[in-house]
């Protein structure tokens, strides 16, 4: 099993798993990889640690865990072969902190919250107006729905949330 430190040009790192160098490549120029917070599709690989085989008269090898099967081209993508954080016991840097906090807070708003799509701006001024029942709702809204709601005093709040934030990762 290969792991690969990856990220996106937004600079996001996260960490892939694969089979071998090959697979990663396959997975790669099929469009299977993206990054879990921007779900960027160009992904990079950055330096990871080799695995340095030991001398023969050194401790006996374990045995490695045994990898699945690279999948065909004719097969779907995997679930997802990314994870935000490296083994357990690993300490977190500060980007890969923040980075899990937020797609925490990510799934927190889709977790509560309505997603009412691209009628986001008609129905917050409905609920504004007391049209109809309050609640919290997320959705879409163009730069110019987004001032005027704020030009009515209707409280908005612009918020990028993370394609990984809408699925659970395996």
């Amino acid at each position: 099993m290969k792991v690969f430190n990856l990220r996106c040009p937004l600079g996001h790192i996260f960490e892939g798993w694969f089979a071998s160098e090959s697979t990663f490549e396959q997975q790669k120029s099929q469009g299977w990889l993206s990054c879990p917070m921007c779900n960027s599709h160009d992904i990079v690989k950055g330096l990871s640690a080799p695995h340095l085989a030991r001398k023969s008269n050194s401790l006996p090898p374990q045995p490695l865990p045994s990898a699945p099967a690279a999948p065909s081209a004719a097969s779907a993508p995997p679930p997802s072969t990314a994870v935000l954080a490296p083994a357990p016991n690993t300490p977190l840097s500060d980007a890969q902190r923040l980075q899990k906090a937020w797609l925490e807070i990510s799934r927190q708003v889709v977790a509560n919250t309505d997603d009412v799509g691209s009628s986001f701006a008609d129905l917050a001024r409905q609920m504004h107006e007391g049209e109809v029942d309050a609640r919290p709702i997320r959705g879409t809204a163009t730069l110019d729905e987004q001032r005027a709601l704020v030009d009515e005093g209707i409280d908005v709040l612009p918020l990028l949330l993370p394609e990984a934030s809408k699925h659970r990762l395996q």
